[in-house]
């Protein structure tokens, strides 16, 4: 399993948890998860969603393609709507090329999105490469959070 935008490092204990000990979770994001994990079958990469190279590097971490994909990563918000679409845009439009990289076929993914056009719109290129896709507001959200999930099924 792969966990991109993985800091603070709240999924990767879930992942931890849903893999077993005879799972990996390779977590990828710009920030050192401090202190480092202690499961063993936790490996965490400081690296760039977008440098071509975290593809490889989290391939090679897993010793295979991932079965799921969490991808929890956010960009910096500056309270200037603009630039945050953007920045949302850029983010979702990174793992859309990165997705079948590190995903096998079949596999599944779990993406964060935020409230905007532009991010619906990924949402439906990614949801179409997919056997199956939804939208979810998880229950737990925060009625002023714009956060929704995209749950793809089985990559195609």
């Amino acid at each position: 399993m792969a966990d991109l935008g993985c800091w603070p490092g709240g999924w990767l204990q879930v992942a931890s948890d849903a893999v077993g000990p005879s799972g990996l979770v390779v977590g990828v994001d710009l920030a050192v998860i401090e202190p480092p994990f202690e499961q063993a079958n936790v490996v965490t990469l400081a690296a760039d969603l977008a440098d071509v190279a975290t593809a490889k590097a989290t391939v090679s971490a897993l010793g295979r393609m991932a079965d799921v994909v969490l991808c929890d990563a956010a960009p910096k918000l500056t309270g200037v709507r603009a630039t945050d679409r953007a920045r949302e845009e850029a983010l979702l439009e990174t793992l859309e090329v990165l997705l079948p990289e590190i995903l096998r076929p079949g596999g599944d993914l779990l993406a964060k999105l935020l409230e905007s056009p532009e991010a619906q719109a990924i949402a439906r290129r990614l949801g179409a490469r997919f056997s199956r896709s939804r939208v979810l507001r998880p229950r737990a959200t925060r009625k002023s959070s714009s956060e929704k999930y995209l749950l793809g099924r089985g990559l195609v």
